[in-house]
């Protein structure tokens, strides 16, 4: 059942992909629908079609022929191919005694029409359809004006307006929910970077006027000290003393600013060197120990890394294993892979994604910042970061950092360091 579910899939993937193809076979089912009906025939007493009483007349299958070509051009010419088919459709119930079923590609034709366009005109063009071909049965028709077959000519047509717009509609809404979701999407997106980019500007304002303010203060102190040290020492003694109590002021309020960055629960004063990969297989293990398998490739004699570069790593490593556990739910596994090639340094962090959603694990777009912190992080030293869904599953987060990286100015690659 499964691999028969699978073939089907792929074989609407395939039609929906090639829609020429679909229209032609198509136009080949309603051919052989045409012309089974051809045969049927009805007998007193008898319930349902009959077949064996008739056989189509060489006019009639002529048409029948031109009116199954005809669909398939049905996408692109859909009026055109509309306004054809009812000619056929006359034209048989003119000439053709009994007529045979032409009719039917009109009804195909005219439920495209009402499928691509809008309700009005769907509206007129399937009343003007439907009245000219009931009048040409009724008109044109051996049988009675009133008889079943005339009154099935109305029935179809309306059926086929009605299952054209239904269509219509339907994928309307399913275009409008994707677009709504689009847009949320990036409306999310933009938040974060708005919201990322106000905080930025208030930290620097904060700290501006802290550092201009009391630096400013600090040089004109300590001119004045250099200025009147020989001559008048108390002079310079106080001076020095403002100096001193500037520099506090401004440690004090550098320590206040900075201390509304951290979290609750953050260490009052980290004493720690900055983290790299050095101590990538610590990071690893408290993955492990949470419950997060994770496999690392890395090469063990490689050359060290700049500090910046080892630093931005490192955060990429941890920030992605770090939405892995919270996220990608339960059986997940990991892969983390650090390698040089050329003057660059490549960071790839692979999950499988079974659970919930892998992208919006990776991205942040559930409320928090990680992956936008992740791509500024690399951008600053001048590299790239991509992260996206993998082919059957799971996530992928990619990093590209420069090993030479100049300071005040952007990364640069050059030789192996």
């Amino acid at each position: 059942m499964t691999t028969l579910g699978t073939g089907l899939a792929s074989a609407r993937r395939w039609l929906r992909d090639h829609p020429l193809a679909f229209d032609a076979a198509l136009a080949l089912a309603v051919l052989g629908t045409m012309l089974a009906a051809s045969f049927a025939g009805s007998r007193p007493g008898h319930h349902g079609p009959f077949f064996g009483s008739r056989s189509p007349v060489a006019s009639s299958v002529v048409l029948m022929l031109l009116g199954a070509a005809a669909l398939v051009l049905r996408r692109k010419r859909a009026l055109q191919v509309l306004g054809f088919t009812c000619c056929l459709s006359v034209v048989e119930f003119v000439v053709v005694d009994p007529p045979g079923p032409v009719v039917m590609s009109a009804v195909v034709a005219l439920y495209t029409v009402a499928s691509r366009t809008d309700r009005p005109t769907t509206w007129r063009v399937g009343l003007v359809t439907s009245g000219a071909l009931s009048a040409a049965a009724m008109i044109f028709g051996a049988a009675p004006w009133y008889s079943q077959v005339n009154l099935g000519v109305v029935a179809w047509t309306g059926l086929a307006g009605a299952a054209g717009d239904a269509v219509r509609s339907r994928r309307a809404f399913i275009d409008a929910i994707q677009e709504r979701a689009e847009r949320a999407e990036r409306t999310r997106d933009e938040e974060a970077r708005r919201r990322v980019a106000e905080e930025r500007l208030r930290i620097a304002r904060d700290l501006h006027d802290v550092v201009a303010h009391h630096i400013a203060l600090v040089n004109v102190q300590a001119g004045v000290a250099a200025h009147v040290m020989d001559k008048r020492p108390d002079q310079a003694k106080e001076a020095l003393a403002h100096v001193r109590d500037a520099s506090r002021s401004a440690l004090d309020e550098l320590r206040a600013t900075v201390g509304l960055l951290r979290q609750s629960g953050d260490p009052t004063a980290p004493t720690e060197p900055a983290p790299g990969l050095a101590v990538l297989g610590e990071l690893v293990d408290t993955f492990r120990n949470a419950g997060l398998p994770v496999e690392v490739a890395c090469p063990e004699n490689s050359a060290p890394l700049p500090a910046a570069v080892d630093l931005a790593a490192y955060r990429v490593v941890q920030e992605a294993l770090t939405n892995v556990r919270k996220h990608a739910g339960a059986g997940t596994k990991a892969e983390v892979s650090v390698v040089r090639v050329g003057g660059t340094a490549e960071v790839t962090v692979l999950d499988n994604g079974r659970g919930t959603p892998a992208v919006p694990a990776q991205g942040g777009l559930g409320g928090g910042h990680g992956l936008l912190g992740m791509r500024e992080r690399v951008t600053a030293l001048g590299g790239t970061l991509t992260a996206g869904p993998r082919y059957g599953g799971g996530f992928r987060v990619h990093a590209i950092l420069p090993v030479d990286v100049r300071p005040g100015g952007p990364g640069r690659t050059g030789g192996l360091a």
